[in-house]
């Protein structure tokens, strides 16, 4: 039995073990989604509507869950119950066999499941910080973030022998299991939190929370690059496993693709991000991100080859996990603390509208030009490269001006 004390003295441990499962749960089933749907016979242009609808969905249940957990003072709480609850509607998954059931489970389990990854970060942040913790200790928001990363990556090459040999429908159960197994460690985590309990903000109105951050230049512009270069992986999420099936590419080799990709999160998460970071700053890593995105998309774009996949797919490494390490690190700087779940709801809501409008594009753009798409992904990596000269980090000056940051 894991005990309060153990917890309060180890929080480095019990976040990690967390994101193990909860990243161990998505690395099963992510890349796999497309295919699930397509084999209820969606076709591409019903499929691009289906996942662009959940991930619109996600506009209002991540701001929302964010700010009910900001208001009550509850992060712990909020994220358990989003888990719970996301693992149940995956299951519903199973028996639906129309579009308008796979609709509406679909949206439900998006929904539950949009808050879970920014409250989670939302309380690693603060525990890296010795903010939210008993003890005051500090760790390295990437070793948390990197060992989800891992179990993503093992998830993903489980999964894709599982499909091999059972099926499509054998990860839901899996997904399902392992985020009712990362719920009770919420659970866990709520308990440890009794002796330093969360600060509930005063009673406001719910909107109350999202003007003081969109008046924050900074803020505005880490949201706008972010969105355009995260966004710019709909066409990946959404079709690159259906595009590499065609190209004869089987579940065994698509999902070890797939692993590349995150294999590069981990890297950058554990070794290169935090040297890099400390290197170059925040503005020169996005700046990088973008780069890899150019490249990793135009490569995509030309080639459905596995010797040509196998080599741009570790650029996810920069193209993800690199701008999110610069994006945390900046929100961390910028946000108030009593916002912090907020400003992460906020942080994945911009990513969540540009990825929701190409999602829904992506349907049209791969039913007409193929893997051409990647081209207009590449586009937008280009658009927000013009954009990270201004993410430098705030100064003691900042602070102290009215106008400073603003």
């Amino acid at each position: 039995m894991v005990t309060q004390d153990r917890l309060d003295r180890n929080p480095l441990s019990h976040f990690i073990l967390l994101y193990v499962l909860m990243y161990g749960a998505f690395g099963v089933a992510s890349p796999f989604w497309p295919r699930f749907f397509e084999t209820r016979g969606l076709g591409p242009e019903e499929l691009g509507v289906l996942l662009a609808l959940g991930t619109a969905v996600r506009l209002v249940s991540g701001p929302f869950a964010g700010r009910v957990a900001d208001r009550l003072g509850a992060r712990r709480a909020v994220l358990a119950i989003c888990i719970v609850m996301s693992g149940l509607f995956a299951l519903g998954l199973l028996p639906a066999e129309s579009f308008w059931l796979l609709f509406v489970v679909s949206l439900c389990q998006a929904a539950s499941l949009a808050p879970v990854t920014t409250l989670a970060d939302a309380l690693a942040l603060r525990e890296a910080s010795g903010a939210g913790n008993a003890t005051g200790r500090r760790f390295e928001y990437g070793w948390v973030r990197g060992a989800g990363s891992a179990a993503f990556i093992a998830g993903t090459l489980i999964a894709g022998q599982i499909v091999s040999l059972v099926g499509l429908s054998s990860i839901v159960l899996v997904h399902a299991g392992l985020l009712v197994a990362s719920a009770a460690v919420a659970y866990h985590l709520i308990r440890s939190a009794s002796s330093h309990e969360e600060r509930a903000e005063p009673a406001a109105s719910p909107l109350a929370g999202f003007a003081p951050l969109l008046r924050i230049a900074l803020f505005r512009r880490l949201l706008l690059v972010a969105a355009l270069i995260l966004g710019s992986h709909a066409v990946h999420d959404a079709f690159a496993v259906i595009r590499w099936n065609a190209a004869g590419i089987g579940p065994g080799m698509a999902s070890l693709l797939w692993s590349l990709s995150v294999a590069g999160e981990v890297i950058v998460f554990f070794l290169i991000g935090p040297t890099l970071m400390a290197r170059v700053g925040p503005a020169a890593a996005a700046a990088i991100a973008a780069g890899a995105g150019i490249l990793r998309w135009v490569v995509m774009a030309l080639s459905a080859a596995p010797l040509a996949l196998a080599i741009v797919q570790p650029l996810h490494g920069f193209t993800f996990a690199l701008l999110h390490l610069a994006c945390m690190r900046l929100l961390t700087q910028v946000v108030p603390p009593q916002l912090a779940a907020t400003g992460q709801a906020i942080y994945a809501l911009a990513a969540a509208t540009t990825t929701a409008f190409l999602t829904l594009a992506a349907g049209a753009l791969y039913a007409r030009w193929g893997g051409a798409a990647f081209f207009v992904m590449a586009a937008l990596c280009a658009a927000a490269l013009s954009l990270t000269p201004g993410l430098r980090e705030p100064t003691p000056a900042d602070a102290k001006s009215p106008h400073g940051n603003r």
